[in-house]
C-alpha cells in the first residue's frame, strides 16, 4: 500500500502546484461594474503614451523618476488590464475592439522591452498611435455600453490622464532629439484638449468636494504646461514636465476613480 499511496501524495502534490501555476497566471482582479471597465479602458489610453515618455526618457539616460522600472510597469500593466478587460466586456462590438487591441499590442510589447534606440523610435511613436487610437475606441464602446451618465463622465476625466502623459511624451521627444515636423501642432492640440475637458469636468454634477479639490490641483499642474506652450526657450526641463506630468496622472487617475465609484464625499 505504501508505494500507492506514494503515487497519490506525488500526483496530489503535481496537481497542487499546477493549480498554483494556473492560479498566478490568471491573478488579475476581476471588474465589478462598467464604471469601472470605462475606467480602466480609459487607462489603457493613458499608458500607450507613458510607454512612449519612459522609452524616450530611458533613451536620454534619464534616471529621474526610474523609467526603467516605470517602463516595466507600465508594460505589465497594460497586459493585466487588457486581459481584465477581456474577461469582463460582454458587449460583442467592445469585446471586438479588444481583440484588435491585443493585435496591436503584442509586437509594441517586444519593442518597447528592447534597449531604446532613436531610429526606432518614429516607427514606435507611430504603432502607439495606432494603439491609442484602438484604445480609444474600446474605451468608447465600453462607455456606451455602460448606459450610464457616470460612465460619461469618467471616460472624460480618464482621457485626461491620457493627454497628460501626450504632452510629456512629446516633449521629451523632442529632448531627445526626435524630428518630427507636426510636434507643434500635436503639443497645441493636446494641451487644447486637455483645457476643454478640465472645465467640462468642473462643471460636473457628479462632483464631490474631493473631486472639485483634485480638480484644482490639477489646474495648477496644468499651468505649467501652459507656460512651457507659450515659451521660445530653447532651454529644456525633462525633469521639471515629467513631474508636473506625474502629478496629473496621479490627480486624476484618484478623480477618474471617485466618479466611477459614485463616491459622495
Amino acid at each position: 500500500m505504501y508505494p500507492f499511496i506514494q503515487r497519490v501524495s506525488k500526483t496530489a502534490s503535481t496537481l497542487l502546484l499546477l493549480l498554483l501555476v494556473l492560479s498566478g497566471t490568471m491573478s488579475y482582479a476581476k471588474i465589478t461594474s462598467m464604471e469601472e471597465a470605462v475606467n480602466k479602458a480609459g487607462r489603457q489610453r493613458m499608458l500607450t503614451q507613458k510607454i512612449l515618455k519612459e522609452y524616450a526618457l530611458i533613451g536620454m539616460n534619464s534616471t529621474y523618476g526610474n523609467p526603467k522600472e516605470g517602463l516595466k510597469k507600465s508594460v505589465n500593466l497594460f497586459e493585466t488590464q487588457l486581459a481584465e478587460l477581456q474577461s469582463y466586456v460582454k458587449d460583442k462590438e467592445a469585446a471586438k475592439s479588444l481583440v484588435a487591441v491585443k493585435k496591436l499590442w503584442k509586437p509594441i510589447k517586444n519593442t518597447v522591452l528592447q534597449k531604446p534606440d532613436i531610429k526606432n523610435v518614429t516607427a514606435l511613436q507611430h504603432d502607439l498611435e495606432s494603439l491609442l487610437k484602438a484604445a480609444h475606441k474600446s474605451t468608447l464602446l465600453i462607455t456606451k455600453a455602460s448606459k450610464t451618465k457616470a460612465g460619461e463622465i469618467v471616460n472624460i476625466s480618464g482621457r485626461q490622464r491620457m493627454l497628460s502623459q501626450r504632452m510629456a511624451s512629446l516633449y521629451m521627444l523632442k529632448v531627445w532629439g526626435v524630428q518630427d515636423s507636426e510636434f507643434e501642432q500635436k503639443l497645441d492640440t493636446a494641451m487644447q484638449q486637455f483645457s476643454v475637458a478640465h472645465k467640462k469636468l468642473k462643471a460636473s454634477s457628479l462632483n464631490t468636494p474631493k473631486i472639485n479639490e483634485l480638480l484644482k490641483k490639477v489646474g495648477r499642474s496644468f499651468m505649467f504646461f501652459e507656460v512651457m506652450g507659450r515659451s521660445k526657450s530653447k532651454k529644456y526641463i525633462p525633469s521639471l514636465i515629467n513631474r508636473s506630468a506625474n502629478q496629473i496622472l496621479k490627480n486624476m487617475n484618484t478623480a477618474t476613480g471617485l466618479y466611477a465609484q459614485g463616491t459622495k464625499e
